[in-house]
């Protein structure tokens, strides 16, 4: 049987095809435009290279003049005098290992190395693929972290932990001027539940209050699927001035820090990684203010200065810290109060020990006579110990130490 369609059903079912065309049209011209702005992002992230290294684990490496690298995009430092060395390094700079000598080959610490190194005068940088971009929330969150992901031992609301979804399991000191902060860290490969999740390893260096204008300075080992696309460890920087809202970003992903190591790729994955009772491996960071120019420092190692933030990018960091935290940060996107099983350091509880659990160990403070000493006053935090924990202790090779981390979800922490 025919079923009747009135004049005026017929305009009605029209004009729901019109709008379902446009909608799709609007999509398509939106979609397009983002690609666009992804393009010319990426035109501003990755710059000509002289030679490019293809690494084992598929990250390009570009060996980019130190004059083109992304921080000069910064109008601060259009007549920037690139320093090439620091003025002074902290007194009492000592390592365990023994220099190498200049006939030696350097150890293989970053992937990457296997295939090659870059020459003098360039330094080597992580090219941002197109699919690293369009992980991202948005191009202007790209390479962020969220607000208040830096742990604040002197307030713990559980609303916020929810809110906030960062767990930490740190040392810290406080209440004196620092101007600087050193540790020697255990490297693992934590396991990640979900992509938007991260498990890191690091320094904080911070100065102002935990409200809008926290300064800090950040560096240590991550593994973040969203921002690299993968599960290696890889070694990472981050800066804010004021609380992770609009300045500051990790490694070289906005004008700010001015590498002039031409052998360390911040972002390129660290290897060898440590195993459960098996092979340890640690990395050496250390960051300081120099006296005399005021630009704050970061060494990896023994042998690499990579670089330093300009004063002028900070608030409170112009000056000094007020601050030091070393430990462990993991992202819990699990709704409904449930909790992740994504791993801090080794996924083991300190009881574990060496081996086991995962350690940062001859953590020291950077005083304003310009020298290394051991941290007074070390305290420790984190916000639920059934999920991740940490126990310091002093010995004498160790100096000042702690073992921390933990598995996340286990039957004490749901």
């Amino acid at each position: 049987m025919a079923v009747h369609i009135s004049a005026k059903q017929r305009l009605a079912q029209l004009v729901l095809v019109l709008v379902c065309f446009s909608c799709a049209q609007g999509r398509e011209i939106g979609a397009r435009r983002r690609l666009a702005d992804v393009h010319k992002h990426l035109k501003r992230l990755n710059k000509p290279a002289v030679k490019s290294i293809q690494s084992p684990d598929g990250d390009t490496i570009d060996c980019v003049p130190v004059s083109h690298q992304p921080a000069f995009d910064h109008p601060f430092l259009k007549n920037h005098t690139i320093q090439m060395r620091p003025t002074y390094h902290p007194e009492g700079l000592t390592f365990e290992q023994n220099k190498i000598s200049s006939n030696e080959e350097k150890p293989k610490t970053q992937l990457w190395h296997q295939n090659g190194r870059c020459p003098p005068d360039t330094i080597p940088i992580r090219r941002t693929k197109k699919s690293d971009v369009l992980r991202a929330s948005s191009i202007k969150r790209y390479g962020k972290k969220r607000h208040r992901s830096t742990p604040n031992p002197t307030s713990v609301d559980p609303d916020m932990l929810n809110e906030s979804g960062h767990q930490h399991a740190i040392a810290y000191v406080e209440g004196d001027k620092y101007y600087g902060a050193k540790a020697t860290i255990n490297v693992w490969e934590p396991k990640i539940e979900q992509s938007n999740e991260f498990s890191l390893s690091q320094l904080w260096i911070l100065g102002g209050s935990f409200g809008q204008d926290l300064n800090s300075i950040e560096a240590g080992w991550q593994v973040s699927p969203d921002l690299y696309g993968d599960n290696n460890t890889r070694l990472f920087t981050y800066w804010t001035s004021d609380a992770y809202q609009a300045t500051g970003c990790y490694n070289l992903l906005c004008s700010g820090f001015i590498q002039i190591n031409s052998e360390i790729a911040m972002g390129a994955s660290i290897y060898p990684t440590s195993s459960y009772h098996g092979s340890q491996y640690d990395i050496s960071i250390l960051v300081w203010k120099d006296p005399k120019e005021g630009n704050w420092w970061m060494q990896f190692g023994n042998d690499y200065v990579l670089g330093y933030w300009p004063s002028f990018l900070f608030s409170y960091l112009a000056d000094s810290a007020s601050m030091i935290e070393w430990g462990g940060e993991v992202v819990n996107s699990e709704p409904d109060g449930a909790h992740t099983s994504t791993q801090m350091g080794s996924g083991h509880f300190p009881e574990e020990g060496f081996g086991k659990s995962s350690y940062f160990r001859n953590i020291q403070v950077v005083d304003s006579s310009n020298n290394l000493r051991a941290p007074k006053g070390v305290n420790t935090f984190t916000e639920q110990s059934n999920c991740y924990d940490v126990q310091s202790g002093n010995n004498g090779d160790w100096g000042s130490y702690f073992y921390y981390g933990g598995p996340g979800k286990n039957p004490n922490c749901q």
